[in-house]
């Protein structure tokens, strides 16, 4: 089974930019839907952005315009822009491959700082 690796996440100012990327030990092409979910302490785990294999995409309301998702399979590689960032996006990120079953990275810690 492929297993998802998420990396790029830190501390950072509320403004400042962020690129998370998730790199499979296998390929991606077979997985329609790639996807980054994020949790903060005390919250559900939530839909960040998602985007299919045809390239088209989706985001949480309280990410668009900010954050943006792509996937190159030659690299099997997800990755997430997150700019403007601001105190409400701390969270621990996670890279997920979905169907059939959800694949699921171990996660990276995004902080901002007001």
């Amino acid at each position: 089974q492929v297993q998802l690796v998420e990396s790029g996440g830190g501390l950072v100012q509320a403004g400042e930019s962020l690129r998370l990327s998730c790199a499979a030990s296998g390929s991606i092409g077979s997985i329609n839907v790639m996807a980054w979910y994020r949790q903060a302490p005390g919250k559900q785990r939530e839909l960040v952005a998602r985007i299919n294999s045809g390239g088209n995409s989706n985001y949480a309301d309280s990410v668009k315009g900010r954050f943006s998702i792509s996937r190159d399979n030659a690299k099997n590689s997800v990755y997430l822009q997150m700019n403007s960032l601001i105190p409400e996006d701390t969270a621990v990120y996670y890279c997920a491959g979905l169907g059939p079953g959800v694949i699921w990275g171990q996660g990276t810690q995004v902080t901002v700082s007001s």
